[in-house]
């Protein structure tokens, strides 16, 4: 199998099971080096599945909920830690400090929300909670956005994928072509904003 089979969402989910799950939440929302687990396509995945009686909806929600405020208040701390030291730490193979400088400048230009529209941005979700660390962010203006960010986001695509498995009939036959527009849709914006 390539890296990018072992990527894929039904993949990852099946392996992994439900505390997988939550943990690759976890690390794509916080950790610098979870921005390449396909969150968005994961969560639409998993409710999916939750659809066909492979995961027990109710924790699912909860804990990829939970799950996501956890992450962005472990990358926020982290961010304030380290502090400015960041931005001159060496490239890696997890870690890039053009992704982070990106992150930075689109918490900048939209203030307190970014917290909130990054959920939605592939890589910036990663990455903004680090910057709004860095940028020393009131922590109770930050658990506000990633709150209500992390709610919108993780119930919005798990159940998503919930309804559209409990009622259109035969989806299954058409998941890989969804999760692929999920991908694609996800990623452009966030490109054509970094080259805007």
């Amino acid at each position: 199998m390539t890296i990018l089979e072992y990527l894929e969402p039904t993949f990852l989910i099946k392996a992994a099971g439900l505390l997988g799950v939550f943990a690759i939440v976890f690390a794509e929302s916080g950790l610098f080096f979870g921005f390449f687990f396909p969150g968005d396509s994961l969560l639409f995945t998993a409710g999916f599945l939750a659809s066909q009686g492979i995961l027990p909806i109710g924790w699912l929600a909860l804990g990829c909920f939970i799950a996501a405020i956890i992450g962005d208040s472990f990358g926020y701390a982290f961010g304030k830690a380290v502090g400015a030291k960041f931005f001159t730490r060496n490239d890696s193979f997890f870690f890039k400090k053009h992704y982070l400088e990106k992150a930075r400048l689109f918490y900048e230009k939209h203030g307190t929300s970014a917290i909130f529209l990054a959920r939605f941005i592939p890589i910036v979700r990663t990455f903004a909670p680090i910057a709004a660390g860095i940028g020393q962010m009131k922590y109770q203006t930050f658990i506000a956005f990633n709150v209500i960010g992390g709610f919108v986001w993780s119930l919005g695509f798990i159940f998503a994928g919930y309804f559209l498995g409990r009622t259109v009939p035969g989806i299954d036959q058409y998941i890989l072509p969804i999760i692929l527009l999920i991908i694609i849709t996800s990623v452009l914006p966030g490109l054509f904003r970094f080259r805007h």
